[in-house]
């Protein structure tokens, strides 16, 4: 591992450790995040209009409970004009709660679509800030398939945030709205047990309390390992989900390997692992069933036998008792909440847990551990790169430039080598503000553009105009822009097709795509633009016409190779060396390290 995804790793832990010390924290940073998005206003809107639904249904419900009683009386009387009477009552209530109650699935419905839109711009907001998605993806499991988070996580924490806050608020107010029914309704009822008469103020409220609170009690103790299991199916999955991705992003080489054999191995574990983790839920929830279940078929008959003592005392007329029994159901349904909705909460927490502990790790990668040297990046005059001293540190030790100070004007080409192993890519992202460990200054020119290729170019999707403004809009150029910088890379069968959407990547070969990416810098002409091995691994003719254009088109362009030393054609008029820190000396860490990225390395602008 390298030092700079040790101290990822380290900031990984700290963060999977705070992750686990609560729920209130983890809440609070996410609605902390919620308040700051641009739905909070549509959210707030939506809530006040639920809460007013659900107190509206509250009060219905109360009636339609209070119905029960002249309903059957009227059946005990045989009183068949009251009958028909209390159905009409009945099916204005009802109609009046149906009516509620689609609206309430609408608001509903609502809320999670806003509480996902809110949580995935975020997150994904938070993610792509600059240099941030590069630091997790060396910081260990927590950098380990984002898009898992991003997209399921997200969807699933949203949708099960809307239907249990929905769910514990509207049992509240039913709590509240029917305690007092029942208080009520089983008030001044006398027991007589052994020769002795006592009176128990509410009896059948508290009987509810405690017949609910012991089924909690018994599925929290059953049900608690549901939450570790469910996350730990969550990371099973997208390890599953990212190896047929994997599979299928390299299907041809997988092909010509003859590697189906194998890869069809590696699937059927990660299945597997998927498999384990699953059945381990399905023990647990089986044994929370036996008590929901379990509950619930005697919940049949609890409320009769709680009220039985009052009825045959004759207390209670028959729609007393149906009242009653009425009543008892929706303060135990209310209590009871916690033990139908277990399984769901422990499915949330492990969810939560997922998506809280990769924000918090998006956002500490801001503030990691530090290397006892760092090298440092300033501005300078215009016209003028220098670097003085520089040192890489690398696993292996250090890296560095033999030369030690250099000094690169406007319009320079230059080309800087090493032998395999010695750390060229390091020193590219080194030059592009991506590697900062290490000793030594690096000064760019003040206020100049500068465009950097990776070995492997980047396509986004979109049409190929698009691709050819990244990351400008397409607006900052004139049409025969896009025109002239295809025809001057040899692409000119691409001019017809600049306004399709294509995954570019896929429907053209390794050389076109290298192709396509000088053409971007042919059409951004930015002030410097800094290579990586790219020149090595084209063929001989596309080479000849990338290195026309760039004689031809980009004279004033600094341009620095890191590759082999080959010579290209004259292209490049002064060559440096990397060569390896003959002591292969390892940097030391230190306590604290503030943002890592370099305000010398400025984003690509265009130069018209």
């Amino acid at each position: 591992m390298t030092d700079q995804s040790a101290q990822l790793a380290d900031a990984a832990t700290d963060i999977d450790e705070a992750a686990h010390q609560g729920l209130v924290p983890q809440l609070s940073m996410m609605i902390g995040a919620l308040f700051a998005s641009p739905v909070r206003n549509t959210l707030l809107l939506l809530g006040f209009g639920l809460v007013a639904v659900i107190l509206i249904t509250a009060y219905g419900q109360i009636r339609l409970n209070s119905w029960n009683q002249p309903f059957y009386d009227a059946l005990a009387r045989r009183d068949l004009g009251d009958f028909m009477t209390q159905l009409g009552v009945f099916g204005i209530i009802a109609g009046s709660l149906l009516v509620l109650n689609v609206l309430q699935t609408w608001l509903s419905q609502m809320i999670k679509l806003k509480l996902r839109e809110g949580l995935v711009l975020d997150l994904v907001g938070q993610w792509l800030q600059p240099l941030r998605a590069f630091r997790l993806a060396s910081a260990g499991p927590i950098g380990v398939n984002p898009d898992q988070r991003l997209h399921e996580d997200a969807r699933h924490l949203s949708e099960l945030s809307a239907d249990l806050g929905i769910g514990l608020f509207q049992a509240t107010i039913l709590l509240a709205s029917f305690i007092g029914v029942l208080w009520s309704l089983s008030s001044g009822f006398i027991f007589t047990l052994g020769g002795r008469t006592f009176d128990i103020p509410g009896y059948m409220v508290w009987a509810a309390i405690i017949y609910a609170g012991s089924a909690s009690l018994i599925s929290y103790w059953v049900g608690r390992p549901l939450v570790q299991r469910n996350a730990e199916r969550y990371a099973r999955e997208a390890d599953l989900r990212f190896s047929m991705m994997r599979v299928n992003e390299h299907i041809d080489a997988v092909a010509l390997y003859r590697g189906e054999a194998d890869e069809k191995r590696r699937v059927e574990v990660d299945l597997q692992s998927v498999l384990d983790a699953t059945r381990a839920i399905i023990a647990r929830i089986t044994g929370l069933t036996w008590v929901t279940a379990g509950y619930g078929w005697f919940t049949i008959v609890a409320p009769i036998l709680v009220a039985a003592p009052v009825y045959f005392a004759g207390d209670l007329s028959f729609g007393g008792l149906m009242m009653a029994v009425g009543a008892f159901n929706q303060v135990h349904n209310s209590l009871r909440w916690f033990i139908d909705n277990f399984s769901a909460i422990a499915d949330w927490r492990a969810t939560l847990l997922r998506v809280a502990s990769f924000r918090s790790a998006v956002l500490r990668t801001d503030v990691l551990h530090t290397v006892e040297s760092r090298i440092e990046f300033s501005e300078g005059a215009p016209g003028k790169l220098t670097i003085d001293n520089l040192e890489i540190a690398s696993p292996t030790g250090c890296t560095m430039l033999q030369e030690r100070h250099v000094e690169i004007k406007a319009g320079d080409r230059v080309l800087m080598v090493g032998e395999s192993g010695a750390g060229k890519t390091l020193l590219f992202r080194t030059l592009s503000g991506l590697w900062l460990w290490g000793d030594g200054r690096i000064t760019w020119p003040k206020g100049e553009s500068i465009q950097y290729m990776p070995r492997i170019p980047y396509l986004p999707p979109g049409a190929l105009r698009e691709v050819l403004a990244y990351p400008s809009a397409v607006g900052d150029f004139e049409p025969q822009e896009f025109e002239e910088a295809l025809k001057s890379v040899g692409l000119d069968n691409l001019v017809a097709k600049l306004d399709l959407r294509k995954r570019w990547e896929k429907k053209l070969d390794d050389d076109e795509q290298q192709s396509l990416a000088f053409a971007r810098v042919r059409l951004h002409n930015p002030k410097w633009l800094l290579i990586d091995e790219v020149l090595d691994s084209i063929d001989d003719e596309t080479h000849e016409r990338i290195v026309a254009m760039l004689a031809r088109d980009l004279k004033q362009t600094g341009i620095i190779h890191v590759g082999k030393a080959e010579a290209h054609d004259h292209v490049f008029t002064r060559v440096l060396h990397l060569v390896k820190d003959p002591e292969t000396r390892c940097l030391a860490p230190r306590k604290q390290m503030p943002d890592i990225r370099p305000k010398t390395v400025r984003p690509l602008e265009a130069v018209k």
